[in-house]
């Protein structure tokens, strides 16, 4: 299994509007649909972030999911709308060894 991590950096004080806007994508359906997915928030560490993560059993698999919901316009206007809430990003792809 392969887990892919996506890690926003917020700026200060932009936790709340963010997740307001998560909470819009996940009732409007925009978020990509996966058995294995799960957004996290900081407890400790660097602060105010969001990570999006995801399990795929392949890394074909995962590049299906790239190319289908993400690409949809109501994802890309959503994501329009996110994108200024964030000070940074990275992608983590992990493989699960155990």
């Amino acid at each position: 299994m392969y887990i892919v991590r996506d890690i926003f950096y917020l700026h200060f004080g932009h936790y709340r509007p963010a997740k307001q806007l998560l909470d819009e994508a996940l009732h409007a359906g925009l978020l990509p649909e996966n058995k294995h997915a799960r957004v996290l928030s900081d407890f400790t560490g660097d602060a105010y972030r969001l990570i999006f993560e995801e399990g795929f059993d392949t890394l074909a698999e995962y590049e299906q999911s790239l190319t289908g919901s993400m690409r949809k316009d109501e994802w890309q206007q959503w994501y329009e709308k996110f994108k200024p809430h964030v000070e940074r990003s990275h992608r983590e792809l992990l493989k699960r060894v155990v």
